[in-house]
């Protein structure tokens, strides 16, 4: 099978700088036009996203500072996930629990995207959960400063529309689930 003549070849690689999260991988590389040159990306785990509605239907969504954008981000929940997660469905209870407390009844996986694929290899996984209660004890890391809010679905759709929430993951999860119930 030959290359597709769009393929770049990777002739080197090596993790530039590493830090906790993510690694900036710098690749020596040759575009199908035989030019070599550098390629620097993000490199971390797959991440989890979830969009989590309580019995009644409102979304459960955080308020979290940002320290890039320096100011407070509304969003839905996002966790990297960790070596020793059994699955992706468990990393999305995980970190459900940890940045909200709330605990779902049920999980289900909507969507799998590349949110950063010309600067990242990022991989987010998105679920829907359902029944979600304050079940559980909010367990932040260390540099995480999150306030919980419960909203109407509407009112997030609202907010995304207005452009008042700009977070790409909860403009994602929320389009496409939005797309698929309709």
């Amino acid at each position: 099978m030959t290359a597709d003549p769009l393929a770049w070849e990777t002739l080197d690689s090596r993790v530039a700088y590493s830090c906790p999260g993510f690694d900036i991988v710098n690749e020596s590389v040759q575009l199908p036009d035989g030019t070599e040159t550098e390629f620097d990306y993000v490199s971390e785990p797959p991440s989890v996203c979830v969009l989590p509605f309580t019995p009644d239907g409102d979304v459960v969504c955080i308020e979290e500072w940002r320290q890039a954008v320096d100011r407070i981000n509304r969003g839905l929940p996002v966790g990297g996930t960790e070596p020793d997660d059994d699955d992706l469905e468990a990393a999305a209870r995980r970190e459900l629990a940890e940045e909200t407390g709330h605990e779902a009844d049920r999980l289900e996986a909507l969507v799998t995207v590349e949110p950063a694929n010309g600067i990242a290899n990022s991989l987010m996984h998105v679920f829907v959960a359902r029944g979600c209660l304050p079940t559980a004890e909010q367990q932040l890391d260390h540099d995480e400063s999150i306030r919980v809010k419960t909203i109407e679905l509407e009112e997030l759709t609202a907010s995304v529309l207005e452009g008042e929430i700009r977070d790409a993951r909860t403009v994602l999860a929320l389009s496409y689930y939005r797309l698929s119930n309709e």
